[in-house]
């Protein structure tokens, strides 16, 4: 398919081949934009069809190349509570004045951050794209009072679901009664979300796993979007209850919901409340923390990777594929899918204005982080270090070792502010950092953008696909086969058709996880 090839035979095959997809798909037109991106199919034959789309689909052509959009899915109480005060950070931080940057830099990081996460009604007032589901109407309704009264931005009038009658913190109640009970009205509220969409991104699902709505519905809706947007990227949002324990069964709800989302979800993003809980204690100085404390800690992680960044290094353009770029840099096999984000600095606003930072000693503790497994930097073990590069590792991973070299498959550092082309971020790409069959080249991603991120005038976001979560996974499987193999409260979930089965194959696949992890 050399030069022999004229411009029209190439703009006509290339037009024959987007309209035969799109009809043996089903999809509509701006349902091709992802379908590019998560295909890789932008090949220059795609490119050249372009203009010749533009002739019948009068303006798609600008919009697919525009940010693509990113539907959220609250589920629960923990999922509605949290996604508020992420869309408060997202619009808050993306209206802050300065940035530090130029005038049209600011205009076009908002412009870019509506596009991915709000509408805009006739009032000019912005919408986020979100839809809101909860069996109980109480916490939907505060989240909804909460985002009118900020004035700001608000939720949809139509994009909510509750019902007056919980799930009880069973999973197997959420999953499988609650689902298929009201399966198809929450699907029609995310399809009317998703018609909004000039180019769609995919889907990000906020959820715990302890209780019953959040993971057992939040599983339930996850596997339906799978089913009915094969095309579109899906990441989980979850939330790690507190080892302590909230939940009596939270550790039999947490094996259901992890084992289903590994083969539903291309991504989990994992937030461990004990982790966050120390934050808000050391790094925030917070005395009495509340479930609200925690929420604007994980909001202001979230914000910090899905605020819009540069494409490339020296561009400035916005990249237009969040999600995709995520997955692609961060999901290598589908085997390793658990991410993590660790933030540096984070502190409280009284702290902040006293402050001041390099982005050499900024980098030097997160690599620390990374290496040491450490949630934040203080406390930070400066004593592991990873092995010599070139020389095989000592021994595998043991999940009952306390301080053990933390393996990656794959890390994206996102770097936020002052002089940031300046930053040096050489140290992430040694070889010894990485798993032996993924080359720092293709395991290492920086993404960058000079404008400010709320009021840190340099800010360091990392997220990393390591074993940082094995030994949790490990702790949580242990629990939940101790209880298992007493058959403690296993009534509770064969009464609504969740066997001894459907926990065996749950424990036989993290078994796998963690076994894969450990193996790196």
């Amino acid at each position: 398919m050399g030069s022999s090839w004229g411009g029209v035979e190439r703009q006509n095959l290339a037009l024959l081949f987007i309209s035969s997809v799109a009809l043996r798909k089903s999809l509509t037109f701006h349902s091709l934009g992802f379908l590019i991106y998560k295909r890789k199919i932008m090949i220059p034959i795609l490119q050249s069809c372009l203009m010749i789309v533009a002739r019948f689909f009068k303006g798609v052509c600008f919009v697919l190349f525009l940010s693509m959009s990113i539907v959220t899915v609250q589920l629960g109480q923990c999922g509605n509570q949290i996604g508020f005060e992420v869309f408060d950070v997202l619009f808050n931080d993306s209206h802050c004045p300065g940035g530090l940057c130029s005038k049209r830099e600011n205009e076009a990081y908002q412009a870019s951050c509506k596009e991915r996460f709000f509408s805009e009604e006739e009032n000019g007032v912005p919408v986020a794209r979100a839809v809101l589901v909860d069996m109980e109407p109480k916490v939907i309704n505060q989240t909804l009072s909460k985002a009118a009264r900020s004035g700001w931005w608000k939720y949809g009038q139509h994009s909510c679901f509750c019902q007056k009658q919980g799930s009880g913190n069973n999973w197997a109640y959420g999953y499988s009664v609650h689902g298929p009970r009201h399966k198809e009205s929450i699907m029609n509220l995310i399809q009317k979300e998703v018609e909004k969409c000039d180019s769609l991104s995919g889907f990000f699902i906020i959820m715990s796993m302890a209780g019953g709505t959040g993971s057992g519905l939040g599983t339930f809706v996850t596997q339906n979007l799978q089913d009915q947007y094969s095309s579109a990227l899906k990441m989980n949002q979850i939330i790690w209850p507190y080892g302590t324990g909230e939940v009596i069964v939270q550790n039999y709800n947490s094996i259901l919901t992890l084992s289903h989302l590994y083969r539903s979800s291309d991504a989990l993003l994992v937030h461990e409340n004990d982790a966050v809980h120390k934050i808000c204690a050391k790094l925030m100085n917070i005395k009495q923390i509340s479930f609200c404390d925690i929420n604007q800690v994980l909001a202001h992680q979230l914000g910090s990777v899905f605020q819009p960044t540069y494409s490339r290094e020296g561009s400035f353009h916005y990249r237009r594929n969040p999600l995709g770029d995520l997955m692609e840099n961060l999901v290598p096999h589908p085997e390793f899918k658990m991410l993590g984000v660790r933030n540096i600095p984070q502190m409280s606003e009284n702290s902040l204005a006293y402050s001041t930072f390099t982005w050499a000693g900024l980098l030097k503790h997160l690599r620390q982080m990374l290496v040491s497994n450490a949630k934040m930097e203080e406390g930070i073990d400066w004593q592991v270090r990873p092995p010599l590069s070139g020389l095989p590792p000592l021994g595998k991973m043991s999940v009952n070792k306390e301080t053990h070299f933390n393996t990656s498959i794959a890390n994206l550092v996102i770097l936020r502010g002052k002089d940031v082309h300046s930053a040096d971020v050489g140290a992430f790409k040694d070889p010894a950092l990485y798993t032996s069959w993924l080359e720092p080249l293709h395991a290492f991603n920086v993404w960058k953008t000079q404008r400010a991120f709320r009021k840190y005038e340099k800010s360091a976001a990392l997220v990393s696909n390591s074993q940082s979560l094995v030994k949790p996974l490990d702790m949580i499987v242990g629990k939940a086969w101790n209880m298992f193999a007493s058959r403690a409260y296993l009534h509770q979930y064969t009464k609504f058709g969740i066997e001894e089965e459907d926990f065996l194959d749950s424990f036989t696949l993290l078994e796998q996880v963690i076994a894969s992890y450990c193996n790196l």
